[in-house]
C-alpha cells in the first residue's frame, strides 16, 4: 500500500478528464475505485474536491490517496478483446481518416463511453482503430447513445487537445438532421431556452434536462444558456417534418429538449417526446406509428472543422442510419434534396 502522494500534471498531460489522467498514472486502479475515491473526497485537485469528469490542466497538483500496489490490487477486469465482428463494424464505420484524426459514423444504439451498465461502447471498441499506433484514438466529443452520425477521434494527445479547444471556442460546425412531430413554424428559427438538470423524479429523471426561459436563466441555479438554430426542410402535411439543426452551444440533450419545448419532439424520443402518445398533427407526441420506426430519428449529418495540424477546412458527412433511411423513403424524401448548408439556402 502506497502513501499519500501529490503529483503535478506534467506538460502535455493537461486538458483531459481526471479519471483518464489517473488511469494512465495508475493503470492497475479500476474506474469504480477512482469514482469512489472522488465521492469520498480522497482525490483532490489543487486542494479541492473533484469529480471523475473534472478536467485537469498542466501544473495542477493532484492528491493521490494510499493505493494498493499493482501486485496486490484487485483491478477491474481488463477490457475484453474486441471481437472480430466489432472490429470490422468499427473499421467499416470510418468516414474519413489521416494520421491525426479518425471520423466515424457512430451507429445508433452504441454508447460513446462506458457507464455503470455499459461495457460495449465506442471508447472501448476504438482499440480496433489503433492501426499501428501505441495508444487507441481518443474521444474529443460525444453523441447520445441513440444518436447516430459523425464522431471525431484524435489519434494523438496533442491533436485531441487541439480539437477539444476548437470545440470549446466554437470553431467547429455541426449540422444534425431529425424527423420531428408536426411542422415547426416559423420554418427557420432560433431556440434560446436555457437548460438545467432535473432533480429527483425517479429512475433516469436526474439525467433529463429541463428548459428554462431565457429571462430566468440567470436566476435559476445550475441553468446554462443554450442556443439552437433550426430549419424546416420538408414536411408531410402537418404530421411530420425533416428538420436541420445547428447547436450553437453544446449542452447535454440540447437538441432533443429544445425541439420538445417548442412542441415538436424528435420522432422516437421516449425521454422528451411522450412516445406513448400518437402524433395526430399537433406535434405531440413523438410517435408516428404504422411502419415508421420507433427509434430516435436524430443524426449528426455534417461536421466541419479546421484541421489542427494541416489547417485545412475538413467537412465530413455521414449517411443516414437504416431506420432513418427507411423513414425518409416512406415519406418521399432523399438526402440529396437538402442543400449542403440548409441554413444558407433558407435565409
Amino acid at each position: 500500500m502506497s502513501r499519500v502522494q501529490i503529483l503535478t500534471v506534467a506538460a502535455g498531460d493537461g486538458d483531459q478528464r481526471l479519471d483518464r489522467w489517473f488511469r494512465r498514472q495508475f493503470p492497475h486502479v479500476g474506474q469504480g475505485r477512482i469514482e469512489k475515491m472522488c465521492r469520498k473526497g480522497e482525490i483532490r485537485v489543487d486542494g479541492a474536491r473533484a469529480k471523475p469528469a473534472t478536467r485537469v490542466e498542466e501544473g495542477q497538483q493532484v492528491r493521490i490517496p494510499p493505493l494498493p500496489d499493482p501486485g496486490e490490487a484487485k483491478a477491474m477486469p481488463k477490457t475484453p478483446r474486441v471481437s472480430p465482428q466489432d472490429a470490422r463494424m468499427m473499421q467499416d464505420a470510418i468516414l474519413w481518416q489521416d494520421e491525426h484524426i479518425i471520423a466515424l459514423n457512430k451507429p445508433a444504439g452504441l454508447p460513446t463511453q462506458g457507464g455503470s451498465k455499459q461495457t460495449r461502447h465506442v471508447d472501448g471498441l476504438s482499440e480496433a482503430l489503433r492501426f499501428g499506433y501505441d495508444e487507441k484514438p481518443r474521444l474529443v466529443h460525444r453523441l447520445d447513445k441513440d444518436t447516430s452520425g459523425v464522431l471525431l477521434l484524435a489519434r494523438t494527445r496533442a491533436v485531441a487537445a487541439g480539437l477539444t479547444a476548437a470545440m470549446r471556442h466554437r470553431e467547429t460546425r455541426k449540422i444534425y438532421w431529425a424527423v420531428v412531430a408536426g411542422v415547426p413554424t416559423p420554418y427557420l428559427g432560433e431556440i434560446k431556452y436555457g437548460l438545467v438538470k432535473a432533480s429527483g423524479g425517479g429512475k433516469g429523471q436526474g439525467e433529463k434536462m429541463l428548459c428554462v426561459h431565457p429571462r430566468d436563466v440567470e436566476h435559476t441555479y445550475g441553468a446554462k444558456r443554450a442556443i439552437t438554430q433550426y430549419a424546416t426542410l420538408y414536411r408531410v402535411a402537418s404530421r411530420a417534418a425533416w428538420v436541420a439543426m445547428e447547436p450553437i452551444t453544446g449542452r447535454t440533450h440540447q437538441l432533443r429538449a429544445h425541439m420538445a419545448e417548442i412542441g415538436h419532439p424528435i420522432i422516437g424520443d421516449g425521454k422528451y417526446g411522450g412516445s406513448g402518445q400518437e402524433n395526430l398533427g399537433d406535434g405531440w407526441g413523438a410517435k408516428l406509428g404504422g411502419i415508421i420506426s420507433s427509434k430516435l430519428h436524430l443524426h449528426a449529418r455534417t461536421m466541419s472543422f479546421e484541421h489542427p495540424v494541416t489547417r485545412e477546412l475538413i467537412t465530413v458527412n455521414a449517411p443516414l442510419p437504416d431506420h432513418m433511411a427507411e423513414t425518409f423513403e416512406t415519406l418521399g424524401w432523399a438526402p440529396d434534396m437538402a442543400a449542403e448548408d440548409p441554413f444558407e439556402s433558407l435565409t
